[in-house]
């Protein structure tokens, strides 16, 4: 296989309370959260640069099922992680891991549980 700038495309975090979970989101992120319905599937869009950036959403569809094993998805975090951490448990979330460093010039990251019982992380650079 050649080298890809990411080794990310795309990623999607399941719901069960849909709306629960955008408002989570929307509130820790400090976005209003774009909706999509497409088949039978309901997906609200993480903000990304289209163009250059890699994407994601929360989804609510047959076999989506939240859970805190298995693959864990790293958001950003900004330009500092504290600021979205620190809104995650008035929104609803439980920080799993503080912001914790991961070494000199890698930066910082972060662990919590959000509203529909996933396991997400973020990373930023301060």
């Amino acid at each position: 296989m050649e080298m890809t700038q990411h080794s990310l495309s795309w990623f999607e975090i399941p719901t069960v309370d849909f709306e629960r979970a955008r408002a989570f989101y929307g509130a820790i992120f400090d976005f209003d959260m774009p909706v999509m319905e497409m088949g039978t599937s309901l997906m609200g869009f993480f903000l990304h640069d289209r163009e250059n950036g890699v994407g994601g959403a929360i989804i609510r569809a047959d076999g989506h099922v939240p859970s805190v094993e298995g693959t864990v998805v790293y958001l950003s975090g900004g330009a500092d992680l504290s600021v979205v951490l620190n809104r995650v448990e008035p929104a609803g979330g439980k920080i799993e891991l503080g912001k914790t460093e991961i070494a000199p010039g890698m930066g910082f990251f972060a662990i919590f549980h959000d509203t529909e019982g996933n396991r997400v992380g973020l990373h930023s650079m301060g």
